[in-house]
């Protein structure tokens, strides 16, 4: 397998409805992260619980900035899981630029509007730059299954697999937007100096392709 570097800075979208600081940000050691949870009710959610004994406690983030941030992406994975994680798990996914990041997120905002029926619907984001450390595995150009614009089962099986091996992640061709790159990172720890970049309004309609995203002063 060919691996490279992630790109660097890269960008993650977040919607703002979830709070920016949590109590992965605070806390000083693993063992004070497991009772703050507890009481905090993080793990009275039987999939968090188990995702978090999935994750070794090695991989853990917490005491810095933005800590929180990287965990809930782990730790709150979609039901029916990502494009190289499957629910069991999640991972970091992250753009090389900006408007991929967007590309991406409207992506997901068109489907979840068709399906609670609706014309179309906008929400507001925050952008995160960080550092992915590590070595990726690069599978960019390869096999149409792993990039398959609705079926994410090839992508998860191959992507568990990586994780399985010990990878830090993948380097892969974003779908959403022609000649955008994206990194699925599979290691907290190396998810690095995550920062808080700029808001943005990104609006969608079903009937049309198009993604409307508004950079939101500060």
């Amino acid at each position: 397998m060919m691996r490279s570097p992630a790109p660097q800075p890269s960008y993650r979208l977040i919607p703002s409805r979830f709070p920016p600081v949590g109590l992965f940000d605070t806390v000083a050691t693993a063992a004070d992260l497991e009772q703050v949870m507890d009481l905090a009710g993080w793990t009275n959610d039987r999939l968090v619980k188990e995702r978090v004994t999935r994750l070794p406690q090695a991989e853990w983030v917490f005491g810095r900035p933005n800590a929180s941030i990287v965990m809930a992406a782990f730790l709150h994975a979609a039901p029916s899981g990502g494009r190289f994680n499957g629910p069991e798990l999640g991972a970091w996914y992250a753009s090389a630029a900006v408007p991929t990041a967007i590309a991406e997120v409207g992506h997901h905002l068109r489907r979840e509007a068709l399906a609670r029926g609706l014309e179309g619907t906008t929400r507001i984001f925050r952008a995160y730059a960080a550092r992915l450390d590590g070595s990726y595995v690069d599978i960019r150009g390869s096999e149409a299954a792993l990039h398959a614009p609705d079926d994410y089962a090839p992508g998860q099986a191959y992507g568990e697999k990586v994780r399985t091996d010990g990878e830090d992640g993948l380097v892969y061709d974003s779908v959403r937007h022609r000649g955008g790159i994206n990194a699925c990172a599979y290691r907290p720890s190396k998810v690095l100096d995550v920062v808080q970049a700029d808001h943005f309004e990104i609006a969608v309609t079903v009937a049309d392709r198009r993604i409307e995203a508004t950079r939101l002063s500060s």
